[in-house]
């Protein structure tokens, strides 16, 4: 046939050379529409042939190919080749698809992978099988029972947008050979009922090595095995001819390698076949084809009997080299009695969907549902049969992933449970990294890897052994042994829980352990094959190079050129990562592996990411980036260390996403296992330790780095040590001295103890500053060995930068001595911070302890260069002198203790960079050395001074009170052990108990929590008035934390709280309180875990239970004394006026303690989109939306508040600014792209929410950060606690984080929408304010105040300091309310008046929860969650002082009857309101009637009752629906639809009301802070009632 396409073909094609060329018009805007079909049906043989012209990157997928029955000339041409129906085979990527239905996987190459240039031809053999070319390859079968008439189907889809038609006929001769074998190995099978793996025994090594000879003999020669590309198509089983005059080719003599070693595994359980006497066999039964069978030739079969069936099969004979005597392989008849693949049952969880042939799971609304995903096979498991999934598709959402294992259920008999740990019996299952037995924990550790942690594409499978051994593999690697012994008879499951959501069984599971062992095996037989050169040897085989270059072998985005040498991602601005490139070999020992980085783009975030692994690239499938890879691998990814995608070092060198164009970046493993990495020739020190030899070099082109190429010349680079025979080099602050006390001058060096940015080479005679031009301190080196009297301890200086000059750390070099032991020295910053034993010559001044002695001394070290020289001498007498350029500079000092050791000190600070002792001396290694900084630990807080915590005499029955009643054990069972604090606990106080005993054999642990039920109104016999567990604890309100979860009464409230309970162990503390604000915080070893609960009764105790595990607790906290609060140090919040007090309001502002303001600016060093202004008190982000961290020069002083002012917000990002403070210095740091990256002595507010060192601490904390508008004035202060508050607008928003350090430093991170802070320099008047000093509400009148603002400021914040000018809510309830049509003049014209109680406003405001008003005054509370539209006032309401002595309240009513309440202008009884309690009592006949409009006046107001209408102190009262109905509407804005509610806020006159019960018949208190008892007013008079605020809250 021609070689044409026909010239009907999809809407997006266009042809051109006769109908031979293809092109897809708009490839960059279409991937679709590209089909195209042969001009004529396909003959039977000949191979329809496509060139692949042209690609982009624009889309994933590419060419698709196939044939189809459909006529082109009438075709409804689809948008793609899956589309097509009626008979259509289609070949996409590596699967295969009939009408658009998978029917293969992971079939021959993958299509997406092919380049430009590549050949992809399909056909129809002549018994009906459709095969796929590739290069001239044929893969093999793709389908059979094709019909004939079919035309080729090419789509040019996703990235292939143009295809040549290169030719269209039968394959060549050796092709058509290669055919003929598949068809006559095809009919063998299809005649023979049972087919045989052949397999060895394991250990028969010799046998193997024998079948390898044979195989090789075979082509005459046993020459090098050359590595099968991991895309080739292999054949199951070995030939069955094995001739003399058969000449196998590479790829077929290493397929008989390939099945023998698998044979070799798969027989390691089974029993294998004898390797000396058997022969290739198959035990057909019948002994059909005599002339191609294979047989035992006379040998025997050593099989189990019981596996085999049967016995020995001996059909006929094998014809080798060696006659009947030669090497024979011996059959192995396992326990494969059927065929029948592993599917999926047909009966699964009730969430699941199967598709593809029952060989896909997927989990139905995976958004909304994270269990009833448990699918299980369709039989049961073979002994050494491999079960594996591939995972397809996960979801973001939920914390676990999937979990897989075996069960001894029939899934037939099988009620399915939502999740498999639920099952208590015959089930074993894979967790995370552990092991569950029946639901409990049997092996916490079982892997390195965790299910959790696995990505879409990775593979996890199972393997049921002969000896009843249960074993997982992660991606082809067996983890070894999850359990002994296991039933005969398992069935495999897979539980789709939390991320996972879609899999799909892989049946070809042994490619890649086919690979692995390939190579072991193959390199045990041949030296040369496939193995590294030997490590040892380190000089190049002339005639072999060994030159390091990049495998070919690379990531999806990235390119090998320039003969190996360069790599790079040609597409670099499209594309961030799947850049991963590794050498062509593996490196030697002590051999440095350096790149150049050419090229970089400034579009990502994120650079050059290097390292080593030891996965050959021949066969990695290479990752999108190399940290996403789990086994092996160790890389330097910013200025951290990660191993198998861990970080295991957080600041580790030179940060790489700073380097530019043009810098160097290398590692190398040395001899003793220990990896190092270079920048810029600049070693960075030990990364790890212990790495593996023939280890591969990996180079990630990830984000800003584009290309890279190797450096050949490594000459820059300091010399590597010689390796000591003692070990590594890094030596612990107490290892001794190797050379102290030795009797020469020339064994003066310097130390191997050293500051943090300090390197040590050239056998520790030279000291330099790594990072030099973006570190100038931490750099301080001391000699080796303390100075002898008289003795001058001289340095040259060798290096020296002008990056400093001209700013405050422009000083060059400190020299001095120390009677400190390098071993006792925890070296600082500078020299200068130093308190004691220390003389150091800064510039001109002498400093003794860090302060100045003398200043203007004979010598300026600030004035010297490269090549000075500067020596230090203690004289005899105690005096010390300083020597430039050999010159003695006289006396510094005096009084230096005689005969007290004292050590030379360089401090390379500044400028100065490098500098060598000018003594000569032997080598000692003490180069890439680093001293360990050990970061402070989270403090533990000790009891509080009282009296200890006592437990309470009545609790569950199986509990014993020892210890006087501080100590509780559970005597039996797993519950009923429940115990309570022996008294109410006090707002604050802190009740903490340490575990002290755990049982194992139970699950679940200790829950905590606080009740309202009072111990002493149990009944005195424990069994008859406690619930078995704390959960069930219900005649009282109880708040509880069980595991991560909090409770409310047994229902959850919330997930993921905290650490998890059930994870503690002997020695854990944990702890529950109840604070000011009704919060109640958990403490786990003394950390609070943040607000687990709210709106927490005051009367409450602390209540534990001893449930599961954890079987003895005693306590470890102590009351609080009565006196306490005399003798405790003032707090913050201790300032706020109580609302309790009746003649007090609550504190606008809290104001601290005055102390000396220091003046605060920023830091020059800062993220590298931050400019500096107004002597750097005002910071603005100049470019993108992060690289905007800011800190303060100086640190924070205790009590003083440091504030800073919004001074500009860019609506086009989202998120905003983020503050808090960090422990350590930061001249020295290095500035990642946000403050959530920080991960060291950090604390940090973000949103509504408190992290440290990146973990959340503390949930719904003071207002969401990322509301406050332009003019926000927000700060920091650490009062004397060491606790950090945060105060907005002046407000103190309480205790942020506890145990803060000293010092510490201001953090501002310009994030987002935020970019322009300035520091406010003075104090600044708080809202509702006046002048500069903060008041107290109390210091105001009474009346003046209504929602705690001042009403001379119109009961609002002043427009210029209004919290939240673009609230969503606040505007979302504003177009609610223009819905309703209501009357314009109803409302106050000043839109200022209006209040948005949203959680963001009323936090910035500063709002309490409940306020005081009137006279007498009493409570009432915010409505939170709502917003009030302030109404207008009657011209004839009074609104004197005397009204202003009016109570508030709330009213809860229904949309219909708004326009009515407001004609009035006062609340009405009846139908007006479904709030009312009764309606108005009438003298007529119909008795109780509601009045018309119109007879007010019809009747005098003694011959009527009075309207009663119901109100409340709390909105969550009136609030409730059946009070204020929901109505459904639509925004205008988003076209969402939402419910909303309205009610009233009121102004009741005192006196006018009668408080009563609620009417609800509800049993749980409805606000903490009002009885259910006093919840509800009722009015009494007439005109007792002033419409003041229509509420409205949208859901």
């Amino acid at each position: 046939m021609a070689a044409e396409l026909h010239p009907c073909s999809g809407k997006l094609i266009g042809l051109s050379n006769s109908n031979r060329t293809a092109q897809r018009n708009q490839p960059v805007q279409e991937f679709n529409h590209g089909l195209v079909l042969s001009r004529e049906p396909l003959k039977d043989r000949d191979v329809f042939t496509v060139r692949i012209d042209k690609k982009v990157n624009s889309w994933s997928g590419s060419i698709e190919i196939g044939v189809t029955s459909l006529d082109p000339a009438g075709l409804d041409f689809p948008s793609s080749a899956t589309g097509l129906k009626g008979g259509s085979w289609i070949v996409s990527g590596c699967s295969v698809l009939r009408d658009g239905r998978s029917v293969l996987e992971e079939y021959g190459r993958d299509l997406d992978q092919l380049s430009e240039g590549d050949r992809v031809g399909i056909q129809r053999s002549t018994h009906g099988d459709l095969h796929l070319w590739v290069n001239g390859q044929d893969c093999g079968a793709a389908a059979s029972g094709l019909p004939t008439g079919l035309w080729a189907v090419v789509d040019l889809y996703g990235k292939c947008t143009q295809v040549t038609v290169v030719s269209c006929e039968p394959p060549s001769l050796a092709e058509r050979d290669t055919e003929r074998e598949t068809v006559e190995e095809r009919e063998q099978e299809d005649e023979e009922e049972e087919v045989v793996v052949c397999g060895v025994r394991e250990g028969e090594f010799g046998g193997l090595t024998s079948a390898v000879n044979l195989a090789a003999a075979t082509n005459g020669t046993l020459e090098e095995v050359p590595v099968l590309p991991p895309t080739h198509n292999r054949p199951d089983k070995f030939p069955n001819n094995l001739e003399p005059e058969t000449v196998l080719t590479e790829h077929q003599l290493f397929d008989v390698l390939n099945n023998a070693i698998v044979s070799l595994y798969r027989s390691e359980d089974n029993g294998g076949g004898d390797l000396g006497g058997g022969g290739i066999g198959r035990d057909s039964g019948t002994g059909s084809r005599g002339d191609r069978g294979s047989s035992s030739g006379g040998g025997s079969v050593n099989g189990n009997s019981s596996d085999s069936g049967g016995g020995t099969g001996n059909t006929g004979s094998v014809n080798s080299p060696a006659g009947g005597g030669g090497a024979r392989l011996g059959a192995v008849t396992g326990g494969m009695l059927t065929n029948d693949a592993l599917l999926f049952h047909e009966k699964c969880g009730t969430l699941i969907k199967l598709s593809n042939n029952n060989k896909t799971a997927e989990r139905r609304r995976p958004l909304d549902e994270f269990n009833n995903g448990v699918v299980m096979t369709n039989r049961p498991l073979r002994h050494n049969e491999m079960f594996e999934i591939r995972i397809d598709k996960l979801v973001d959402k939920w914390s676990g992933s999937i979990e897989i294992g075996v069960t001894t259920h029939n899934p037939n008999n099988l009620d399915y449970p939502a999740t498999m740990t639920n099952l208590r019996s015959g089930t074993i299952m894979m967790s995370g990294c552990g092991i569950l037995t029946n639901g409990k924990g049997t092996r916490r550790e079982y892997c390195e890897f965790s299910l959790d942690e696995l990505q879409e594409g990775d593979h996890i499978g199972l393997m049921h052994k002969a000896s009843g051994a249960l074993h997982f593999y992660i991606n082809g690697i067996d983890q070894g042994v999850a359990a002994a012994q296991t039933p005969a008879v398992v069935y495999a499951v897979v539980d789709l829980y939390g991320m996972a959501v879609k899999v799909t069984i892989v049946h070809n599971h042994n490619h890649s352990d086919r690979l692995r062992r390939n190579n072991a095996i193959m390199r045990a037989l041949s030296p040369d094959v496939g193995r590294p050169r030997p490590a040892h040897s380190l000089t190049p085989d002339p005639d072999t190079p060994d030159r390091l270059l990049f495998h070919s072998n690379c990531g999806q985005k990235a390119a090998i050129i320039s003969e190996g040498r360069t790599a790079l991602r040609p597409h670099a601005t499209d594309d961030f990562n799947h850049g991963v490139v590794l050498s062509g070999r593996p490196l030697h020992s002590n051999e440095v592996f350096q790149v150049r980085i050419d090229k970089m783009v400034d579009k990502w975030a994120g650079s050059i990411e290097i390292g080593v692994t030891t996965h050959n690239p021949a066969y990695l499938q290479l990752p999108s980036t190399m940290t996403n890879l789990r086994s092996g691998t160790w890389m330097m990814t910013g200025n951290g260390v990660m191993h198998n995608g861990t970080t295991i070092l957080d600041e580790y060198g030179h940060n790489l996403d700073r380097l530019k164009a043009g810098d160097t970046v290398g590692v190398v493993r040395k001899e003793d296992g220990s990896l190092h990495f270079f920048v810029n020739g600049v070693a960075q020190g030990p990364a790890a330790w212990n790495v593996p030899p023939s280890v591969y070099a990996v180079v990630d082109l990830y984000g800003q780095a584009a290309q890279a190429t190797i450096m050949d010349d490594v000459a820059d680079l300091p010399p590597l040590p010689e390796d000591s025979s003692e070990g590594p080099t890094v030596m612990s602050p107490s290892s001794p001295c190797s050379v102290a006390g030795g009797n020469s001058a020339n064994d003066l060096r310097f130390h191997q103890l050293h500051g943090t940015n300090a390197v040590i080479t050239n056998g520790g005679r030279t000291a330099l500053r790594q990072n030099c031009r973006s570190e100038f301190n931490d750099a301080i080196v001391i000699s080796n060995r303390c100075l002898r009297d008289g003795e001058l301890f001289e340095i040259v200086i060798q290096k020296m930068v002008d990056r400093w000059s001209g700013s405050i750390e422009a000083g060059k070099i400190m020299a001095g001595v120390t009677a400190i032991r390098p071993e006792e020295l925890e070296f600082p910053n500078t020299m200068t911070d130093i308190d004691y034993d220390t003389w150091m010559l800064s510039g001109t001044a002498i400093m003794q302890d860090g302060n100045t002695m003398r200043n203007n001394y004979g010598c300026d070290l600030d004035t010297l260069t490269t090549g000075s020289r500067i020596g230090m001498m203690r004289s005899a007498t105690g005096d010390l002198h300083y020597y430039i350029n050999g010159v003695d500079q006289g006396v510094a000092c005096t009084g230096l203790p005689p005969g007290k050791e004292v050590y030379a000190v360089i401090d390379l600070y500044g400028q100065c960079v490098q500098v060598s002792i000018t003594s000569s001396s032997g080598p000692q290694d003490n180069s890439l050395c680093t001293s360990n900084i050990t970061e402070r630990s989270f403090p533990i807080h000790s009891p509080v001074a009282g009296v200890a915590h006592r437990l309470h005499s009545k609790h569950g029955k199986n509990v014993v009170l020892l210890g006087e009643g501080c100590q509780a054990v559970r005597v039996g069972g797993y519950a009923h052990g429940i115990v309570f604090s022996a008294k109410e606990l006090k707002t604050d106080e802190l009740f903490e108990v340490k575990i002290d005993e755990v049982d194992d054999q139970w699950s679940g642990s200790l829950h905590m929590g606080l009740t309202t039920l009072a111990p002493p109104e149990l009944p005195s016999c424990p069994m008859s008035g406690l619930s078995p567990t704390l959960t069930q604890l219900r005649s009282k309100v109880t708040w509880l934390l069980a595991g991560s979860e909090v409770r409310r009464n047994g229902l959850l409230q919330r997930q993921n709280y905290g650490a998890s309970l059930d994870r503690l162990t002997v020695g854990n503390r944990v702890g529950v309180k109840r604070c000011s604000d009704d919060t109640m915080h958990v403490l786990i070893d003394g950390e609070d875990m943040g607000p687990a609960a709210t709106a927490v009764a005051k009367n409450v105790y602390a209540v534990l239970d001893l449930y599961g595990r954890v079987t003895a607790v005693s306590i470890v906290s102590s009351s609080v004394l009565e006196d306490a609060g005399s003798v405790k140090a003032p707090s913050l919040s201790s300032d706020s006026c109580s609302e309790g007090e009746e003649d007090r309001m609550p504190v606008e502002g809290g104001e601290p303690a005055l102390v000396p303001n220091t003046v605060m600016a920023f830091l020059e060093n800062h993220g590298k989109n931050i400019q500096l202004s107004h002597e750097n008190l005002t910071a603005a982000r100049v470019s993108s939306y992060n690289q905007g961290l800011l800190v303060t020069a100086q640190p924070l002083p205790r009590q003083q508040l440091f504030q800073f002012q919004i001074d500009r917000l860019n609506a086009s990002w989202t998120s905003s600014l983020s503050l808090g403070v960090i422990g350590h210095s930061p001249d020295r740091l290095n500035f990642p792209s946000t403050a959530c990256c920080l991960k060291r002595s950090v604390w940090l507010l973000q949103r509504d929410s408190v992290f440290h060192n990146s973990l959340k601490i503390c949930e719904n904390y003071g207002p969401n950060l990322d509301t406050c508008p332009e003019g926000t004035v927000l700060g920091l202060l650490v009062d004397g606690n060491s606790c950090l508050h945060l105060y907005v607008n002046g407000m103190d928003q309480g205790v942020a984080a506890q145990d803060i350090p000293t010092p510490c430093y201001p953090l501002i991170d310009l994030y987002g929408q935020c970019e322009q802070v300035t520091i406010v320099t003075n104090n600044v008047a708080t809202v509702g304010g006046e002048g500069i000093k903060a008041r107290c509400q109390g210091d105001m009148e009474k009346a003046d105040m209504v929602d705690g603002i001042k009403e001379s400021v119109c009961w609002m914040p002043h427009p210029e300091v209004n919290p939240n000018k673009t609230c969503e809510y606040q505007a979302l309830c504003s177009r609610f309310k223009d819905l309703l049509t209501l009357p314009d003049g109803y409302f106050n014209e000043d839109a200022k008046y209006n209040l948005c109680y949203c959680e963001s406003c009323h936090k910035l405001r500063g709002d309490e929860s409940y306020y005081k008003r009137g006279e007498p005054p009493r409570d009432y509370a915010l409505p939170f969650g709502w917003c009030r539209f302030a109404l207008r006032i009657k011209p004839h309401c009074d609104v004197s002082n005397s009204f202003k002595q009016w109570h508030i309240a709330y009213h809860g009513t229904s949309v219909g009857a708004l326009r009515r309440t407001l004609d009035h202008a006062q609340l009405l009884s009846g139908t007006s309101s479904i709030f009312s309690v009764s309606p108005v009592k009438m003298e007529g006949p119909n008795g109780y009637s509601e009045p018309e409009e119109n007879s007010s006046n019809s009747l005098p107001d003694r011959d009527r009752e009075v309207p009663r209408v119901q109100l409340s102190p709390t909105m969550r009262y009136s609030g409730l629906e059946m009070f204020a109905p929901k109505v459904q509407f639509r925004d205008p804005r988003s076209h969402c639809c939402h419910q909303a509610q309205v009610g009233f806020q009121v102004c009741v006159r005192p006196g006018s009301y009668k408080v009563g019960p609620q009417t609800l018949g509800a049993i749980e208190p409805l606000d903490p802070r009002f009885s259910n008892t006093e919840i509800e007013w009722i009015t009494k008079d007439q005109g007792g009632t002033l419409l003041y605020g229509l509420l409205i809250r949208v859901e």
